[in-house]
């Protein structure tokens, strides 16, 4: 057995507080162990494309056409039993004044559902974590954004928990593409909930993995 667990984190929503902004902030995770269940075949279908015609550097929710979006929800739907899939969503107007500003929000809320997620994994026997999110979503000095992580991480987990964390661009690890298309699957959720979303969501795909949702928590 693998004692290492790895999590992908991907975020729906900006740090816009005004009205302007996205009503939600959402943060969601995948937590697997190697080796990753749904790598090989979400290579080939990749390689089948291009052989097909189809300019595809790596799989992208936003940019790819139904067609494909809806064979990479086949291909996951049939993994879910082996990963966790657990989401943070924060209704930004109620927010505490702290917490208004995104170099304080995401590692807040970063922090709130790793201890979480920790916990649940090294309960199933995990004795080490990677954690790997997509470059973090702040312009100018992402360096110092990284030690602000960093530190809120160590202030909000238990000392004893051995993890490193990392931040890759999404295209770079086909399991940080997973995390996005479930959070989509999770965002759809929210929107079921009777929340209002920012935007229609098109997507069919969500409606058949909304409900492996491991944890879904509403931050207020």
């Amino acid at each position: 057995m693998n004692h290492c667990a790895y999590i992908f984190l991907d975020e729906s929503g900006n740090f816009d507080f005004s009205a302007r902004g996205s009503r939600y902030f959402v943060l969601t995770c995948v937590s697997l162990r190697r080796p990753f269940p749904m790598t090989g075949p979400l290579d080939e279908y990749r390689h089948e494309c291009l052989e097909f015609g189809l300019d595809l550097e790596s799989f992208h929710c936003a940019n790819d056409n139904r067609h494909v979006r809806e064979r990479v929800f086949d291909l996951i739907s049939a993994h879910l039993d082996e990963m966790h899939i657990d989401c943070i969503v924060v209704e930004k107007r109620k927010a505490v004044p702290s917490l208004r500003q995104g170099s304080r929000l995401y590692p807040k809320m970063l922090g709130y559902l790793l201890r979480f997620v920790t916990r649940k994994e090294i309960e199933s026997g995990s004795k080490k974590f990677v954690v790997i999110t997509d470059t973090l979503p702040f312009t100018g000095k992402l360096h110092a954004a990284e030690i602000v992580v960093q530190r809120t991480l160590a202030r909000m987990l238990s000392s004893d928990i051995r993890l490193r964390t990392f931040h890759h661009v999404s295209c770079s690890q086909l399991r940080l593409a997973v995390g996005g298309l479930l959070l989509l699957g999770n965002v759809s959720q929210v929107g079921k909930r009777g929340y209002r979303l920012s935007r229609p969501n098109p997507i069919g795909g969500p409606q058949r993995i909304r409900y492996f949702s491991h944890q879904s928590a509403r931050m207020t």
